[in-house]
């Protein structure tokens, strides 16, 4: 018993170390989703509970930015699942390791699932074949970002409700989007996917429902997908 104690300790200690360094680009994404949710239409409280209810900052973005443009709730949901639809991969490639997982903890871990949480776990996953060590490291892992994302959500909302209502923040979503793209532009499928998305996406800003960013994010796929075949 102690000796499983002792590896619950020990992983769950290394996952939060492993996760350590990234609180550096997690902490001001969190403070500038909370001053944009202390400024949007849903109210504060609202708009933060999205961290707990969904923690996906992209997706978190949208999702405020689409309910402020007055979007139908169809259309929201339909944009953060296709937002986190990359986690259907991630899923894929931790699920051998998961199935080792006692049935509780197969049910609530994806809850803590991210990028980071994913690009962490799935190379110790490679490294340690231990079920209980792999549990721990990844609860460790996705906690650590977690508690961070929440801590400074609130932080952002509590600073948002202090800056004056003049200091239009409405900016701050799009420059967050174009903070999360720049570093995935590697190619040029990338880089055609991201105009014509992005072009289609103001084109269509007037669009009913608030469709134009599914419309823009679609075409960008489709122009991106398009675009690798032919230069392949």
């Amino acid at each position: 018993m102690e000796h499983h104690a002792s590896i619950r300790r020990s992983a769950f200690a290394d996952g939060a170390r492993a996760f350590a360094p990234l609180i550096i680009a997690v902490i001001p994404f969190g403070l500038v989703f909370g001053i944009v949710a202390a400024g949007s239409e849903i109210g504060p409280w609202l708009g933060g509970a999205t961290s707990f209810i969904i923690f996906a900052g992209a997706a978190q973005l949208a999702t405020l930015q689409l309910l402020d443009a007055g979007a139908a709730g169809a259309v929201v949901v339909a944009t953060a699942l296709t937002i986190n639809a990359r986690h259907l991969m991630y899923s894929a490639a931790l699920a051998p390791a998961f199935r080792e997982f006692p049935r509780v903890a197969r049910l609530v871990l994806p809850y803590l699932l991210t990028d980071q949480a994913f690009a962490i776990s799935i190379v110790r996953f490679g490294q340690v074949d231990d079920p209980t060590y792999r549990r721990w490291y990844f609860t460790g892992a996705g906690l650590g970002l977690w508690v961070t994302w929440q801590i400074f959500t609130i932080a952002g909302i509590v600073l948002g409700a202090q800056v004056p209502a003049s200091w239009s923040l409405d900016f701050a979503i799009p420059l967050m989007f174009v903070i999360l793209l720049v570093p995935t532009l590697k190619g040029r499928p990338e880089i055609i996917a991201a105009v014509v998305g992005s072009g289609i996406a103001v084109a269509a800003a007037g669009a009913p429902y608030g469709l134009g960013l599914m419309i823009g994010a679609l075409s960008g796929v489709i122009a991106g997908v398009v675009a690798q075949r032919l230069m392949t």
